[in-house]
């Protein structure tokens, strides 16, 4: 398994305000999965994805991603896995305001040995004409495309996504599930989605469902559908 995670377990606060969110996760998905975690707001599937991600510190338990221990992770050697392995796309888009579409790429660019070609990028994420305006030009759907540019420039083998159609249309969403179904394809790109939206889980290889801080179903999909043919976004 590419991402290994054992009895994870997550609170937060103390005395009156403490809350278990995660109660002991055990999951593993595969290299080159997508998989979509759902859940009830509060059932602890945002903070799966940041104990992955190394964004939160975990309680217990353990995160293996790659054959690496994560968990213990601090310093220096935290900020090299989320340098060299991931990469981040969030329901706000979190661009610089005073950089262009290029530039806000470049970024992430400069932060890898390896990165994926620009110009290829930009072209297969429809930005190339929109390539040197800047985020206030652009409507929520491009603005979306530049954050996930952002994200795969680093070429990441684990791309961590929550809610990266929440603040969008129907029609922008189903453009956005399509680019993530082609990126998966091209490049192998191992994908975990937190959404809300119940038909995304329709064209991933796997779904994990949470539900007051534990797994109460995973399953693979036998079939999938297209992400052009998802219906009710």
């Amino acid at each position: 398994m590419y991402v290994e995670v054992k009895d994870l377990k997550k609170s937060y606060g103390n005395g009156e305000g403490y809350v278990q969110v995660l109660r002991g996760i055990s999951t593993g998905i595969a290299q080159g999965t997508m998989c979509v975690i759902q859940g009830t707001s509060g059932s602890g599937k945002s903070t799966l994805l940041n104990c992955i991600g190394g964004l939160d510190t975990i309680d217990s338990g353990s995160v293996v991603v790659d054959g690496k221990e994560i968990a213990d992770l601090r310093g220096d050697a935290l900020s090299d896995y989320r340098r060299e392995s991931l990469g981040f796309i969030f329901q706000f888009y979190n661009l610089v305001p005073n950089l262009t579409v290029r530039e806000n790429i470049q970024v992430c660019e400069y932060l890898t040995q390896d990165p994926l070609d620009m110009e290829e990028l930009l072209e297969t994420l429809g930005l190339t004409e929109h390539q040197n305006k800047f985020p206030a030009q652009l409507s929520g759907g491009q603005q979306q495309r530049c954050a996930i540019a952002r994200a795969l420039i680093k070429n990441p083998k684990l791309l961590l996504c929550d809610e990266p159609t929440g603040a969008l249309d129907s029609k922008t969403s189903r453009d956005i599930l399509i680019l993530l179904e082609q990126i998966n394809a091209k490049y192998g790109t191992t994908m975990l989605i937190v959404t809300h939206n119940n038909s995304i889980k329709n064209m991933v290889h796997k779904v994990i469902r949470i539900k007051d801080g534990q797994i109460s179903r995973e399953y693979d999909n036998e079939v999938r559908v297209p992400a052009a043919q998802l219906e009710d976004l």
